[in-house]
């Protein structure tokens, strides 16, 4: 099995982190493959990243379809071009967010969403409206350090570890999901720290494909989710036409 994680942002240093969260929990025989685009921004932080985010992502769906890939795990909190991604995959694909949502849905009666900068918390929320986790997640709140930061920041994970701790009594919530793929290594040590389930969105994707891929399932496409009609696409984007 090959499943494919595309980190949206141009930053190696993070999707290098991401796939090695990602290889840390796939099963025997399936190989992970963790790329970044090769045009886009350095951290998606607003909406305006998002959107220039896209592009590249789709690029390399083309890319994973040509080369066979049988699933893919989009690897930012936004979950950016998830629908127009299912679109062109023939295997199952899923965001971070939406499959973190779901598996601390598991785990008791709320959860809280701990993210980078405030500015985000607004999408986190519509996630969670999206995905049907209204009624599990209690609290959307921000630790204020960048994406870029997380690895900069020499406190980076003391600050996210108490975010964590004061989401947890703000909200009464039974555990934490990490908004943000560059978080993707800090579950175990704020789980130990805090004693509650903590959980990162690609390692939930990245099983979550896997199962799906096991059990033949892939998103349904005799609707709204066919492949795009051709057409012509110009300028910039010559190259996406089909």
């Amino acid at each position: 099995m090959h499943i494919k994680i595309i980190n949206p942002n141009t930053t190696q240093s993070m999707t290098d982190k991401i796939g090695d969260c990602a290889r840390s929990v796939a099963g025997p025989g399936t190989l992970v493959e963790a790329v970044s685009p090769q045009m886009g921004p350095a951290s998606i932080e607003s909406h305006y990243d998002e959107a220039l985010s896209v592009p590249g992502l789709l690029e390399e769906i083309a890319r994973g379809e040509a080369a066979g890939v049988d699933g893919y795990v989009i690897a930012c909190f936004g979950d950016p071009g998830l629908d127009a991604a299912r679109e062109l995959a023939s295997g199952p694909v899923l965001g971070i967010a939406e499959a973190a949502m779901h598996a601390a849905s598991f785990l008791g009666r709320g959860f809280s969403v701990v993210t980078t900068l405030g500015r985000t918390r607004g999408r986190a929320w519509e996630l969670a409206e999206r995905y049907g986790m209204q009624r599990f997640c209690l609290g959307v709140h921000a630790c204020e350090i960048a994406v870029l930061d997380l690895d900069r920041d020499p406190d980076a994970v003391k600050v996210i570890t108490e975010a964590c701790r004061v989401a947890l009594d703000r909200d009464g919530s039974d555990g934490i999901v990490l908004g943000c793929a560059g978080m993707a290594d800090l579950c175990a040590v704020i789980s130990a720290e805090l004693g509650v389930p903590v959980v990162d969105g690609v390692a939930a994707a990245t099983l979550m494909v896997q199962s799906l891929v096991t059990l033949g399932l892939r998103t349904g496409a005799g609707g709204e989710f066919a492949a795009p009609l051709p057409k012509k696409y110009t300028g910039l984007l010559e190259g996406f036409g089909r």
